[in-house]
């Protein structure tokens, strides 16, 4: 009885380090079809050849402590609260991935500051724009939300604005503006 346990364990291992050898060499034609796995490799070469260098806002994370995200949402729209909720969230995640690529240690250091979020009003689109361009020469990272129209609003309207940066510097741009 206890030559077939130790034979048992024998095939079994012998079994496992197979497939272990199988997978090691030859992982996407067993998990992932040989198509999809091309695909997927030819989608991470492209997001690399996008890939922009690190944003200016680097180097302002390593000398300045208080960082915060502004959220600019445009009052002409009349969205309602869940619009504005659910377009405010849009603009946080497409500034968030953005930095995560470009500015990690800007994001860092919002993060380590709790995260803090302003949300405030403007009234129309060409001021958000302006807006968008005064950030920009301020060397400051911004995302507009534009919607896809499904609901209460016209498709590509562009609805918020997230700005991220040094509290001092974000303040230059949007402390003229009223909490929404």
């Amino acid at each position: 009885m206890d030559l077939t346990w130790l034979s048992a364990i024998i095939v079994g291992a012998g079994c496992l380090a197979l497939g272990f050898c199988i997978g090691a060499y030859h992982p996407s034609r067993i998990l992932i079809p040989a198509r999809i796995s091309r695909g997927l490799s030819a989608a991470t070469e492209i997001k690399k050849k996008k890939s922009k260098g690190p944003l200016e806002i680097e180097n302002l994370a390593e000398i300045l402590e208080d960082f915060k995200m502004v959220l600019v949402v445009r009052n002409d729209l009349k969205m309602g609260k869940g619009k504005i909720a659910a377009q405010c969230s849009h603009a946080t995640l497409g500034l968030y991935k953005k930095l995560l690529q470009r500015a990690p240690k800007a994001l860092d250091r919002w993060e380590m500051c709790a995260q803090p979020k302003v949300v405030v009003k403007i009234e129309s689109e060409e001021d958000m724009l302006a807006l968008q361009e005064r950030a920009k020469i301020l060397k400051l990272p911004t995302h507009i939300t534009i919607d896809a129209g499904r609901t209460q609003i016209a498709p590509n309207s562009r609805t918020v604005m997230a700005i991220l940066g040094p509290v001092e510097v974000v303040d230059d741009v949007t402390g003229g503006l009223k909490l929404l």
